[in-house]
């Protein structure tokens, strides 16, 4: 995400490597530079203004800090800057109340609204252990009613039934009760949305919220609408007292004028960020690791984070203690690694939260067909067992057998077998001494000018 603005201003930050001191003059077509690269990416103009002013002020004159060159001293500036217009921390969901603590969700029509709060629902479930109530007040759209419960069955939570018959307020009381009644500690409500902000719906939506006095109250917007984003968000937080922001769409985004918009002209914190169509892709949000990513810095602490939530560790643990043991590394555990890899977002997203690695993301994303991972899986569960586990007696009609079963290839049958040796080469040099030699066998991994059936072939 933010490609566009992380390349324009890596670009536009070179230009000072390498002076001795930072002055009016060595800056002032880097910070033209920088402007410009905000407005492309649809930063609304009062905050690119007060930007570019915040950081002219910071560093003209500033000595280079003796470890730091020039460029380094003016990139920690501009860093700086970026964490303070966000935000400067993530803000965290106030859930101290007796419960049900209720979080009231708002939005306008496609913003995402009823999917965040499923979102939101199984990641206070899973990462905060809370026990989630879910309810939907959109007496306009019975559609919405309905997935909302489909969704919160996926996730695991309590769906407390509605239709459109009923009266917002009437819902929103009759689930705040069913909620204590269940001991939930969190009761969302997600609210109808319309296609445009008009009166009847902020009229209707101020009501529920006077009634039911949430403890936190989300307006969820797209982060594809750029500045209209922030702006509406504005209009909303004028009627409704706004605790924070859910910007969806994100992984979309490659402008980010959004993210730099929201907080500087609502006042409201971005609280999470919707990263994909999944249940699990919901972020909280940290400006400085975004300013870091947007720099092209990285944002390791993410990514170790995003190990934690969404490896399987029981899985992670049975196969090293099979490589350990000297065991073969067989079809199914290459399946399991490409499973937990998509977890994680696949190769491109664990690339662009490594430093220095966005450009190499970037590559990636152009020179794969990212659908290869799902094909290599429809591939591995068309074998029958004793083949997933002894790969080497997949030949001739079995082949035939297999690649007729997934609709594919038998070229794409030999890719995957390939690229499976390879990595069971690696998993090899593992057992006898760790991660040296784990690291040494990465260089085979990306195969060379990082396409996808090159020598050394892992699939990514």
């Amino acid at each position: 995400m933010f490609e566009n603005l992380s390349d324009r201003l890596s670009s536009s930050l070179r230009n000072v490597t390498g002076k001795a001191r930072l002055t009016e003059d060595n800056i002032q077509e880097t910070l033209r530079e920088v402007r410009m690269a905000l407005l492309e990416a649809d930063v609304a103009l009062p905050v690119v203004k007060q930007f570019v002013e915040s950081i002219k002020h910071r560093a003209v004159g500033q000595d280079v800090a003796k470890s730091l060159s020039p460029g380094q001293e003016f990139l920690k500036i501009v860093q700086g800057e970026l964490e303070t217009v966000m935000g400067s921390a993530n803000e965290a969901l106030d859930l101290t109340t007796a419960p049900p603590a209720v979080i009231l969700v708002a939005g306008l029509q496609g913003a995402g609204k009823t999917t965040s709060v499923a979102k939101l629902a199984r990641l206070l479930k899973e990462r905060d252990k809370k026990s989630v109530t879910v309810v939907s007040a959109d007496v306009y759209r019975p559609a919405a009613i309905k997935q909302l419960e489909t969704l919160a069955s996926e996730v695991g939570v309590d769906f407390f039934p509605s239709d459109s018959s009923q009266k917002p307020v009437d819902i929103a009381k009759a689930a705040i009760d069913h909620a204590k009644i269940k001991f939930s500690d969190v009761l969302i409500v997600d609210t109808a949305g319309r296609l445009a902000i008009d009166d009847d719906m902020m009229q209707e939506i101020t009501e529920l919220n006077a009634t039911i006095k949430p403890i936190e109250t989300l307006f969820v917007v797209d982060a594809m609408t750029g500045q209209d984003a922030a702006n509406t968000a504005k209009a909303f937080g004028e009627a409704l007292p706004l605790t924070g922001v859910i910007l969806t769409k994100v992984d979309a985004d490659t402008r980010g004028g959004a993210a730099l918009s929201v907080r500087a002209i609502t006042g409201k914190p971005i609280k999470f960020l919707g990263v994909g169509e999944k249940t699990t892709a919901l972020d909280p949000f940290h400006p400085d690791r975004l300013a870091s990513r947007i720099l092209g810095m990285g944002d390791v602490m993410s990514l170790i984070e995003e190990v934690e939530q969404k490896v399987d560790k029981k899985k992670a643990e049975r196969l090293a203690r099979k490589i350990k043991k000297g065991k073969k590394f067989d079809l199914e555990d290459f399946r399991d690694q490409l499973q937990q890899m998509n977890n994680m977002g696949g190769i491109t997203g664990m690339l662009d939260k490594l430093p220095g690695m966005g450009n190499m993301a970037k590559m990636a994303q152009q020179n794969l067909d990212m659908k290869m991972f799902r094909t290599m899986e429809v591939m591995i569960d068309s074998m029958t067992v004793k083949e997933r586990r002894n790969p080497e007696i997949i030949v001739g009609s079995r082949k035939r057998r297999i690649t007729m079963g997934s609709g594919t290839q038998v070229q794409d049958l030999n890719r995957l077998l390939k690229q499976h040796k390879q990595m069971q080469k690696m998993m090899k040099k593992m057992k006898g001494g760790g991660m040296e030699k784990m690291m040494r066998g990465m260089g085979g991994m990306m195969p060379p000018g990082g396409g996808a059936g090159g020598p050394g072939g892992m699939p990514f």
